[in-house]
């Protein structure tokens, strides 16, 4: 079990690593956006629009990792009162009623989503006529990323429940 749990864990943890260079190419990108604009008084429409979609690209790609490294934002109001137990059985109902069905409807409705858009190859609306359908593709794929780490905290909760030494 433990070495299903790190190979899950370890698709996320490359995926994350590889992908935060996304943040790198947005950067260049948009410095050449304000030398153009402001330098040159020639600003573009697809620098733009290609800004836009790296960002939604990285910020989706990455959600699996972010989740792997505690990075994603919980209201923990109720939660911390409970002793280690409590929050172990808490976070195996939540996940099971909550986190796992939510995610598989976005990974249906999502390849849905992504196809269509495929099958008409769609375009941005505006002069640079960017294509959608890559970046549509990625709302499915990134919810597969959150459910494989998902899985993972799942069973090593469990793991820690029916062990009792909680989430390791």
């Amino acid at each position: 079990m433990e070495a299903f749990i790190r190979f899950l864990e370890g698709i996320n943890e490359w995926t994350g690593r590889i992908f935060s260079w996304t943040v790198a190419l947005l950067t260049i990108i948009v410095v050449l956006e304000v030398v153009l604009r402001y330098c040159f008084n020639s600003p573009t429409i697809c620098n733009f629009e290609i800004t836009k979609q790296l960002y939604g690209f990285y910020f989706m790609i990455v959600a699996g990792y972010a989740l792997l490294h505690g990075s994603h934002v919980s209201v923990d109001i109720f939660h911390e009162r409970l002793s280690k137990r409590g929050k172990e059985i808490v976070d195996i109902i939540s996940y099971l009623i909550f986190f796992f069905p939510f995610c598989i409807v976005i990974v249906i409705f999502g390849t849905y989503f992504a196809l269509d858009s495929w099958t008409d190859l769609e375009t941005s609306w505006s002069a640079c006529g960017c294509p959608l359908y890559p970046i549509k593709t990625i709302v499915p794929l990134s919810f597969l990323l959150i459910t494989v780490q998902g899985i993972a905290i799942f069973l090593k909760t469990l793991r820690g429940l029916i062990k009792g030494e909680g989430n390791a």
